[in-house]
């Protein structure tokens, strides 16, 4: 299931909040538009996650959307039990959630609802504030790594 749903290219995001002893985030890749009135978006964290659930107590969190330089990041923040943020550049944005510097785009939300998804939670945030730079262009996940493939490295085979 992995290699085949790997054939469809994912933005990356890194969801943040400011929890009691400072800030929080977490890189997820499951993100997507989800409604124009109200506006939602939504993102599914694994179950497993030490992060999400503090991120959830704060009520309120940030998607930035990683722009193609910011592969390091997208790595950085998806490790357990180091300082994220060491080295990033960010401030506080709506409802103090940080925002990474650089990002093409941020989403600032409060959570709306939290529904089962296997062995994710699939979280609906309610868009209060967003904004984006039209000059960056995001950082994309397809096939296992960072970037696209270009068209001929498909094969007939896996075209189907």
């Amino acid at each position: 299931m992995r290699d085949v749903l790997g054939h469809f290219a994912s933005g990356v995001v890194v969801v943040t909040a400011t929890g009691p002893d400072g800030p929080l985030g977490f890189t997820c890749q499951s993100f997507a538009s989800l409604s124009l009135e109200p506006p939602l978006v939504s993102f599914a964290p694994a179950r497993t996650s030490s992060t999400w659930p503090r991120i959830r107590e704060a009520g309120a969190f940030c998607v930035n959307v990683l722009a193609e330089d910011q592969e390091a990041l997208s790595v950085g923040f998806a490790r357990s039990g180091v300082d994220k943020f060491a080295g990033v550049d960010w401030w506080p944005g709506p409802d103090d959630a940080p925002l990474i510097g650089g990002a093409c785009a941020w989403i600032g939300c409060t959570l709306w609802r939290e529904y089962d998804g296997g062995d994710h939670t699939i979280v609906v945030g309610q868009v209060h504030d967003l904004a984006a730079d039209a000059s960056r262009s995001p950082l994309l996940f397809h096939r296992g790594g960072y970037g696209l493939a270009r068209p001929d490295d498909c094969s007939q085979e896996e075209n189907g």
